[in-house]
């Protein structure tokens, strides 16, 4: 079975701590994983973890053994050995970069089943000259994808936001009909290639109770609305605009497989309710499957052994879980 790619993420932080964690849990899943990062830092990581697993480094996949007991290491490029932990340094930030670059190339030539995260710095990014901000970036540019989106997920609830990272203000100057479809057929696309036949997508209005018929402005109506029947046009199980208040339990407690929200916080504050250890960011709209922590790089944990790689391991299982089924 093809592995899943597992980038090491800045290697000043946490990233090479929790990907030793992770893939040393006995619950993960059965696919095989490959990192790809510093076998020099791993090393130096499994020291603090004493996860009981050896670094082996390999130059090719066809190298790769995915013997117990072992990680077998992709090796991309060489650090410092008296690069230290918890800092922002220019290295890790190319180095992280370079990380995500080999997965690509990996993931977008098939050679991998998905490709899995730890988490990278933005700043460290910035001092290595890397203009991108954050991994969703970086993977848009290297894969060529420009109709892309977020969906956080939890064991118990999916969500996917029409807009992400921008104020209030201009989130709901941005709202159009072909936005909000746009997201419908992503979030779709994304469930059905992970198993589900018929997803059902609830989306949430923007307005109080969903706008009352226009009685709380008319967005509900003139952009959400029309969407959502385009959507159905196209055979597609959308469902609203439903009030936000209550679509977020309804899909938690199984009516709906996926809830298509409005505005970042409207989204996130259900999904980081239930837990930052089991949230994952997962890009919908590149052409393969890629998994991520919803945490950052956490620099005040990094070299204590004390980080939580429960994220990580809940990456992993949704990677293998959305790659549908396992291909040779």
């Amino acid at each position: 079975m093809k592995p899943i790619a597992l980038t090491m993420g800045d290697p000043c932080g946490i990233g090479p701590e929790i990907v030793l964690k992770a893939c040393a849990d006995p619950t993960r899943t059965a696919v095989p994983v490959v990192v790809i990062g510093d076998p020099g830092v791993l090393a130096h990581a499994e020291r603090v973890v004493r996860s009981g697993l050896a670094v082996r480094p390999i130059a090719t996949l066809d190298e790769a053994a995915y013997a117990p007991g072992a990680v077998d290491v992709l090796v991309e490029g060489e650090l410092p050995a008296d690069l230290p932990w918890g800092v922002v340094d220019a290295r890790a930030g190319d180095a992280s970069y370079r990380y995500v670059r080999r997965a690509v190339e990996l993931a977008l030539s098939g050679a991998v089943r998905a490709m899995a995260t730890a988490p990278i710095n933005k700043e460290a990014l910035r001092l290595a000259g890397i203009p991108h901000p954050g991994h969703t970036e970086i993977l848009a540019e290297l894969s060529g994808t420009a109709d892309y989106a977020m969906m956080m997920a939890t064991d118990e609830l999916r969500v996917v936001l029409v807009t992400v990272h921008q104020s209030l203000r201009s989130a709901i100057e941005s709202l159009t009909p072909d936005r909000e479809l746009d997201i419908i057929r992503l979030t779709d696309r994304t469930l059905r290639r992970g198993g589900l036949p018929a997803p059902r997508i609830a989306v949430a209005g923007l307005n109080p109770h969903a706008g009352e018929n226009g009685l709380f402005g008319r967005e509900d109506l003139d952009v959400i609305a029309p969407a959502v029947a385009a959507a159905r046009a196209e055979g597609i199980h959308a469902d609203g605009p439903l009030p936000a208040d209550t679509v977020f339990l309804r899909a938690r407690t199984g009516e709906f497989d996926a809830v298509v929200a409005q505005y970042h916080d409207q989204g996130l504050i259900p999904v980081k309710y239930l837990g930052l250890q089991h949230g994952v960011n997962i890009t919908i709209g590149l052409p393969f499957v890629r998994t991520s922590v919803d945490h950052g790089t956490a620099f005040d944990l990094a070299g204590t052994g004390a980080a939580d790689h429960a994220a990580l391991l809940t990456a992993l299982r949704h990677a293998d879980a959305l790659a549908g089924p396992a291909r040779p």
